[in-house]
């Protein structure tokens, strides 16, 4: 079954990278497509359970409810001192291109200093936006996310990621 999510994701990935102009509606249907593969293959009653879990680690922040995890993560393409403590994530995904891609249409078109890591709690490759080093700047950029931001957000809701080490 893994190894059909894994063609399955390759194959969306390659036509999306196909196309002649990518751009975040290519990206959203592949992501959509992706979703869709991985709810039927693992039941509507299962992925809702993972959803409700990854949501459930939410603290109050500055007077607002924020998604904010624990994780120890690798970044990819920089150094570890780029990282900064409070990261604001946007975007996961299985496959580190895919993150890569984000990120760089996140820096063209909005102009932010986007970053990906890797996280070993969720094993997924998760595309920073904006780091910071207060958790209460970080709470406050994701609450107000559509006023810094432009581009679609790739998660159900964004979240701080704490980084751990």
């Amino acid at each position: 079954m893994k190894k059909a999510i894994y063609i399955l994701t390759a194959a969306v990935a390659a036509l999306s990278l196909a196309g002649c102009h990518t751009n975040e509606a290519n990206y959203k249907a592949a992501y959509d497509k992706a979703v869709e593969k991985t709810r039927e293959n693992m039941g509507e009653e299962n992925y809702e359970h993972l959803q409700a879990s990854r949501m459930a680690y939410t603290q109050v922040v500055n007077g607002d409810s924020v998604r904010l995890l624990r994780s120890y993560c690798n970044i990819i393409d920089g150094k570890p001192t780029d990282v900064k403590k409070y990261s604001v994530v946007v975007a996961m995904f299985d496959q580190v291109i895919n993150a890569r891609s984000y990120r760089d249409r996140l820096h063209s078109q909005e102009g932010f200093d986007s970053y990906v890591v890797y996280t070993n709690k969720d094993k997924k490759y998760c595309v920073v936006v904006q780091g910071f080093d207060n958790k209460g700047q970080a709470a406050a950029f994701v609450t107000h996310i559509k006023q810094y931001m432009k581009m679609k957000v790739l998660v159900p809701r964004a979240w701080i990621l704490e980084k751990l080490g």
